[in-house]
């Protein structure tokens, strides 16, 4: 008899699960933070750092930075914040997703 491939069913989850979830999110962030690697390279100053330090407070993996941000890739949110060229749009929506505003200031020369 040969075994059955399991049926994979998508839909979104109900308000009641999104709170479970986020209530075991933050017991988990809580008791197990993500460590800070020695590997990893500083962010550069300005908007990278301002960016990672945002997604840091919030407890926030690229991942589900690019996703609160509706960005398909979280290597774009890595880019941002390693001071990589990227899209303007996808910095603005980065910034959004997290609270942040980027504006244009006139410097007189």
């Amino acid at each position: 008899m040969a075994e059955q491939p399991f049926k994979r069913i998508v839909r979104p989850a109900t308000a009641e699960e999104q709170k479970r979830h986020a209530e075991i999110r933050s017991q988990v962030m809580a008791e197990f933070p993500p460590s800070q690697s020695a590997d990893r390279p500083d962010a550069p100053p300005g908007i990278p750092a301002q960016i990672r330090a945002a997604r840091e407070v919030q407890g926030l993996t690229w991942y589900a930075l690019a996703q609160r941000a509706c960005i398909s890739d979280p290597n774009i949110v890595r880019d941002i914040e390693l001071g990589r060229d990227t899209q303007l749009s996808n910095v603005q929506a980065v910034a959004a997703a997290l609270g942040l505003r980027l504006e244009l200031v006139e410097e007189h020369v």
